[in-house]
């Protein structure tokens, strides 16, 4: 066994530490996230890696190409990030406009489509399992197919969103997890939808706290009355 299989046990079940400690960090992206601190980037930079490899060791080629994507968008967060915070300043959150706002459904609608499609032709043309969904009997491998890009893009418009600091990134995470955590229960996953479940408990606490502190930002009087 080498150290990427090396695994411990969490209430008697084996736990690759690298899946452990990729989760752990996801959860730390979030915790930095609600306090606009840079380091949301480096520890989600660092958990995408973690996970990456857990994935590459599990086989699970989807979700390792899905790490890839959030490994990049950290870089690009932590770029735009900087350039909010010069001076020390801190990072000012707005609400997406009303063209933002489509554009960020259409990349949702179209992306998912786009990606379920490479999904199926990817098995089909060459057995290369980048959903797990594919496996299953028409036509419940439809809705899974459809449901994993559903979460593949949904995460990265989210993570794109974050990046750019728009209040509205957090609830393109909740509309993710409101699939992805009946998905995972539904898929005997009870693990993974329990970390979801968690996720989605913290994105509505910090889209409170962003949506506040851009309200105290624009009419500082109105808020605290």
């Amino acid at each position: 066994m080498n150290w990427a299989d090396a695994s411990i046990s969490v209430f008697g079940l084996p736990v690759k530490w690298t899946d452990l400690l990729g989760n752990v960090f996801a959860v730390a992206t979030v915790l930095f996230a609600m306090r606009r601190s840079i380091w949301t980037w480096p520890v989600q930079f660092t958990g995408a890696v973690l996970l990456f490899i857990a994935s590459v060791s599990a086989h699970v080629t989807g979700n390792a190409l899905k790490q890839v994507l959030f490994g990049a968008l950290a870089v690009y967060g932590w770029w735009k990030w900087r350039q909010g915070t010069q001076g020390g300043q801190n990072l000012a959150v707005r609400p997406a406009r009303a063209g933002e706002r489509i554009g960020l459904a259409a990349a949702m609608i179209g992306g998912t489509a786009v990606v379920a499609g490479v999904f199926y032709a990817a098995w089909a043309w060459f057995q290369l399992p980048l959903s797990w969904g594919v496996h299953a009997p028409a036509p419940e491998s439809y809705f899974l197919v459809a449901a994993d890009a559903y979460i593949f893009v949904g995460g990265a418009v989210a993570t794109w969103a974050q990046g750019r600091a728009l209040v509205d990134f957090w609830v393109v995470w909740m509309a993710v997890d409101l699939v992805g955590v009946p998905l995972l229960f539904r898929s005997g996953l009870y693990v993974s939808g329990a970390v979801y479940g968690v996720f989605f408990v913290l994105v509505l606490v910090g889209f409170a706290k962003w949506l506040r502190e851009y309200r105290t930002s624009v009419n500082p009087v109105a808020v605290a009355a």
